[in-house]
């Protein structure tokens, strides 16, 4: 029995951590057990969603992530740590220090990628990308599941409602493009720009173009609409038509 405690205790200080940050100093990051892959795009999806951008910025990836492994080594069965960091982000240490709870740990600097990272280079994106370049107070922890959480580090004054970005994140999944879904999602949009008191984000993903996506949510049926953001996470699955249940989920509660 002792044994198996030691060793569920040493599988919770195992993992892999990825920060990507934006030009104007918002954060995005995630904190992995079990190391799957893929994790920058998830990122690079989430930060879109938020954001309101017209696609993921793919390009923030070689210039402004920093990334963190705890593993075993299987030689001395000691756990180790390599850290490292972009020369763009390396002025956030101390941030990094409190998301991945990592103490004094000296962050290694990646190299830089000539031709890709330069300043003139990334210019040429902030004509698309304006937000990027904004500072929106942000720092979001993104979880196994794609499910978007603030967070707040201990030695940083940060709550969720002295956030700049205020809005509702929404995902709505559908299975292929018909009549029905048409006329569900124009009475979707119609409510929520008659009900919501914030800007909104709303994509609608097809599960069948993106079944990744659906096992992501854990979506099983479709229509399913999805409140990411703000907390708590909650849905609807199948008739969007009902308004009650669709104010309830948006947390509007004067809806006359």
């Amino acid at each position: 029995m002792t044994n198996e405690k030691n060793n569920k205790m040493l599988e919770s200080q195992l993992f892999k951590g990825i920060a990507l940050f934006t030009p104007g100093g918002d954060l995005i990051y995630c904190i992995d057990y079990n190391k799957k892959d893929k994790w920058h795009l998830h990122l690079c999806v989430a930060l879109q969603e938020i954001l309101n951008l017209s696609e993921p910025p793919h390009f923030l990836v070689p210039c402004y992530t920093a990334t963190i492994d705890h593993w075993l080594n299987p030689r001395t069965q000691e756990i180790q740590t390599f850290a490292e960091a972009y020369p763009a982000v390396m002025r956030y240490k101390s941030l990094l220090g409190a998301i991945f709870d990592t103490g004094n740990l000296a962050w290694q600097a990646s190299p830089w990628q000539e031709g890709i990272c330069e300043q003139m280079v990334l210019a040429t994106y902030r004509a698309s990308f304006p937000e990027l370049w904004e500072d929106h107070d942000l720092i979001v922890r993104l979880d196994s599941q794609g499910n978007i959480n603030a967070y707040q580090p201990s030695n940083f004054n940060l709550q969720p409602e002295n956030l700049k970005t205020q809005g509702y994140v929404l995902r709505l999944f559908v299975a292929g493009h018909s009549i029905t879904t048409e006329r569900s999602l124009e009475n979707l949009q119609v409510l929520l720009e008659r009900s919501l008191g914030y800007p909104y984000t709303l994509k609608v993903i097809d599960v069948l173009t993106h079944p990744e996506q659906a096992e992501i949510n854990q979506v099983s049926a479709t229509p399913t609409l999805v409140k990411v953001w703000p907390h708590p996470i909650r849905r609807i699955v199948g008739d969007l038509n009902n308004v009650d249940k669709l104010l309830q989920m948006l947390d509007i509660k004067d809806h006359s």
